[in-house]
């Protein structure tokens, strides 16, 4: 009796696993913000002091959107809405994501992504956001279930030690990419694996991998620029430049890139390539 008594309380004390349910909790209530006040006010209010935002390049979301006019939130200019569709949390339960369709107004114009991270009083903020133009008509509509990113039992030993692992496979990414992007990948990419590009639907699943690798630029140049990494060291989070030439040319665009660690090692969650904006 003892025994089976000493199992009940210890089962009962045993913390229950993070759940990414607050992150998509966070990213409706922030997406609700943004439909009735407006972007520059709702972005200004969910993210981070440090958060990043492309516009087209990587820069600091407070200062840029300081800097932005006052939007005109009259109903006939249409506004903007988005809504998660795939979520994810870190084991320690202070990073997360969320990514799903866009549009402004009944029109969908393409897929976001979002990086969040608990702050110290509790609460979600983002670290990250950016999207790509691309086919969102085929995606669930506002209030679908959300599907989520099975959590993993690896560990790093710290932070620190998660973005030292992954820095070095970006390493070798950035010189494989030279001769040819998508084999660059192929060693870290699992079968539920996510890649956006601009024009075609989310590649899911491998199947889906070829239009969205045919959407980018065959050989870049990758250069990393920042990011972040779990309590856990199971989640890591980066983003950086691509440069690449076309018609002569030399031209930017920027990625960002969700790695989860695993039993077979560190492997792509999410990868999003962003390209230049139109000449």
């Amino acid at each position: 009796m003892l025994a089976v008594c000493a199992a009940i309380f210890l089962s009962g004390c045993q913390t229950a696993a993070p759940t990414a349910a607050d992150i998509v909790a966070a990213e409706r209530a922030f997406a609700a913000d943004g439909y009735a006040r407006g972007v520059k006010l709702s972005f200004l209010a969910y993210s981070s002091p440090d958060a990043v935002v492309f516009a087209p390049a990587p820069v600091n979301a407070h200062e840029n959107l300081n800097a932005a006019p006052d939007q005109d939130q009259s109903p006939a200019r249409g506004r903007l809405v988005w809504w998660p569709l795939y979520a994810g949390i870190s084991a320690s339960g202070d990073l997360g994501f969320t990514t799903g369709p866009y549009a402004i107004g009944e029109d969908r114009r393409g897929h976001y992504f979002t990086i969040w991270k608990k702050q110290p009083g509790g609460d979600w903020k983002w670290a990250l956001d950016a999207g790509v133009g691309a086919d969102a008509s085929g995606e669930a509509p506002q209030g679908s279930p959300v599907a989520y990113l099975a959590p993993s039992r690896e560990r790093s030993a710290s932070p620190e030690a998660a973005m030292a692992e992954v820095g070095a496979i970006e390493t070798q990414i950035a010189a494989a990419a030279r001769g040819g992007v998508q084999s660059a990948y192929e060693p870290y990419l699992d079968a539920d694996s996510r890649l956006h590009s601009s024009g075609p639907p989310p590649a899911k699943d491998g199947a889906a991998r070829a239009a969205v690798f045919a959407a980018r630029p065959q050989y870049i140049a990758f250069a990393a620029l920042g990011g972040g990494a779990s309590d856990a060291g199971d989640l890591v989070w980066t983003y950086g430049e691509g440069r690449w030439r076309e018609n002569d040319a030399e031209r930017t665009g920027y990625y960002v890139r969700l790695w989860q660690k695993r039993g077979n090692g560190w492997r792509l969650a999410f990868d999003e390539f962003l390209p230049p904006p139109a000449n």
